[in-house]
């Protein structure tokens, strides 16, 4: 009989109790999301919306001055945690000493309503003893404004509110208020419901809509994911990394997060902390050609919808790496003094300078992201003639820039290259009008990008190769390594197979690995040498290593890849080589892209089984 259960997978080094952790789990509803830890607690979410205030942020302060909600036993002894099979809806079992438990389930209610998508800005929290009664504590602790700002407490007949200066949550419960406000220990003899959210009156009973909303939730996502095309092999994995994507959506406007979460960094003391709560058109590229690959093509959809706004508002001009999920243009960087940070590692940081950046692979990633909607006659909205001249504009700039140093997909700081990467990316674009231009009978237009593409193909192919290191380089003319030239055969600029292709592959294991592990690059940047790997990385190296025939050896590493994930299949940007540990901004969308793509590439085929 199949476990539902599993106790959480040790890692390599165990963070000490008390210690923040990426071992989380992630809740959301295409509005916002919630993290919550194997402990139950909820250590991290912003209102309202993902770039929001984080009203619980107990991620990035340990301390007695983190704001967070937890549900706590006494006598704890172990704790269990899984999703609900094929949703977003996650459980939590904790035991104590003598072997007895409580159930928390947790989702963000989302579900088909009077014709259009339910997704209120609520999180519920259904708390059940398991077997026989026992005695729960509710720490319900939100904070405002980064945490400076302690709500005012009120209270109704079954609500508690808590009232900031300008934002107000309110919490419906058949539990009893007052316990949950001395944060007192209650015995729990039957399913206790708590729906916190905006300062609404529920329209129905506290237990039958919390009932109803997570039956409907789950309705909802056991369609979504049961009409995936999912390969034979590791569908747990990919249907897991595709919900967290979903999840990564800010549906209102089609944006695309990057990671949840901020000031995550990449290795412990790096300083390399960033705020990923934004929506970066190469990254949204890459989610949306991985669900592509599932046949989910309404994310596709939504996004389309976002990056014909950003195309229309940049008038041929330039365009940033990344927005704010409403299209905001300053993202201007500051720090939170008052916040410890992750584990105690400062800064915490609010913004992102990389908007100022010029990164040319980004018209590259805009056409590449909206090539499918013009060739895909199963959408709603297939795009056109009037969408090809929008994306003619953003070709027009990718030709011009292509040959001009920029940050580089990497977004360094303090040095401009003319990097493969970002040449790659202008003949993608180039290369992709063209075949648009022919799917909508612009027999001219076609030529008109097929001839720019080459002249770019012709310059990258000439001036890239190094012929000292043999291998491409990581910029025109230059020396150092790389691993972002591994997209020539992900974009199909170079077939796999040609010896150029073949002996960057072999530069880049013996350059920038650490065992299974990649690293991006070799030279050191604004901080030093990366301390940690990069995920996307290794997964780019499993897929040219499968392209290129050694599909024996991609599928180790990327079984080794497997383990790296968090006990509920989640991956955050970075991988500790030495220790194994998590680390970088959780979950990152780039790195459940890896497990897609690869998935798919080294799956054996359904006809190989029935």
């Amino acid at each position: 009989m199949t476990k539902l259960f599993e106790e959480s997978a040790t890692p390599k080094i165990e963070p000490q109790q008390g210690t923040s952790t990426l071992d989380c789990g992630v809740v959301g509803n295409c509005a916002f999301s919630a993290l919550i830890d194997k402990m139950g607690r909820m250590v991290w979410c912003c209102l309202p919306r993902f770039d929001g205030d984080p009203v619980f942020n107990a991620l990035l302060d340990q301390s007695d001055n983190g704001s967070l909600w937890s549900i706590e036993i006494e006598n704890f002894a172990r704790s269990e945690q899984i999703y609900e099979p094929n949703t977003a809806v996650l459980q939590t079992r904790l035991y104590d000493t003598k072997g007895r438990g409580v159930e928390i389930t947790d989702f963000a209610p989302r579900f088909l309503s009077r014709d259009r998508m339910f997704r209120p800005l609520m999180l519920i929290r259904r708390v059940r003893p398991l077997d026989s009664a026992i005695r729960i504590k509710v720490k319900l602790r939100p904070r405002f404004d980064w945490g400076r700002q302690i709500p005012t407490i009120t209270q109704g007949s079954h609500h508690i509110r808590y009232v900031g200066q300008a934002d107000t949550l309110r919490l419906n419960t058949d539990a009893p208020l007052s316990y949950i406000l001395t944060e007192s220990f209650f015995v729990l003899d039957k399913t206790a419901n708590f729906l916190l959210g905006p300062d609404e009156t529920l329209a129905d009973g506290i237990e039958d809509t919390a009932r109803m909303f997570e039956k409907e939730t789950i309705s909802y996502w056991l369609t979504w994911s049961r009409r995936l095309a999912v390969p034979l092999e590791w569908q747990d994995v990919v249907i897991r990394a595709a919900i967290t994507l979903k999840l990564s959506l800010y549906e209102d406007t089609g944006a695309i997060i990057a990671a949840m979460t901020t000031s995550i960094p990449e290795a412990p003391g790096s300083s390399r902390n960033w705020d990923y709560r934004y929506c970066w058109l190469r990254d949204a590229f890459f989610v949306v050609r991985a669900l592509n690959s599932l046949s989910e093509v309404g994310t596709m959809e939504d996004y389309m919808r976002w990056l014909t706004n950003v195309v229309a508002r940049s008038k041929g001009g330039h365009i940033q790496p990344l927005y704010g999920i409403g299209l905001e243009e300053s993202l201007a960087e500051s720090i939170v003094e008052h916040l410890p940070g992750y584990r105690d590692h400062a800064p915490v940081r609010i913004g992102n300078q990389a908007q100022e950046h010029y990164q040319h692979d980004v018209y590259g990633n805009i056409i590449l992201g909206a090539t499918q909607a013009f060739l895909d006659k199963r959408l709603f909205h297939r795009a056109g003639v009037a969408e090809f001249k929008y994306l003619e504009a953003v070709g027009d700039q990718a030709f011009r820039v292509y040959a001009e140093p920029d940050a580089g997909m990497w977004e360094l700081r303090s040095r401009a290259r003319v990097h493969t990467s970002s040449v790659l990316m202008s003949w993608a674009a180039c290369d992709r009008l063209s075949k648009i231009a022919h799917a909508l009978g612009l027999t001219e237009r076609a030529l008109h990008w097929e001839e720019r593409a080459q002249i770019i193909r012709e310059h990258l192919l000439r001036d890239a190769w190094s012929e000292e290191r043999q291998a491409f380089a990581e910029s025109l003319g230059g020396h150092d390594l790389d691993a972002s030239v591994l997209l020539m055969a992900e974009v199909n600029f170079i077939d796999p197979k040609d010896p150029r292709f073949v002996a960057t592959v072999d530069a880049l294991e013996k350059s920038l690995c650490d065992g299974p592990y990649m690293r991006r690059y070799e030279a050191p940047d604004d901080f030093g040498k990366p301390e940690t790997t990069f995920n996307i990385c290794t997964f780019w190296r499993i897929d040219a290593l499968a392209r290129i025939g050694r599909k024996e050896q991609a599928r180790e590493i990327f079984e080794t890849m497997l383990k790296a994930r968090n006990h509920l299949g989640l991956l955050s940007e970075d991988t500790h080589p030495d220790t194994g540990e998590m680390w970088g901004n959780f979950p990152q969308t780039y790195s459940m892209v890896g497990l897609i793509n690869c998935a798919v590439r080294l799956s054996a085929p359904w006809d190989s089984a029935i």
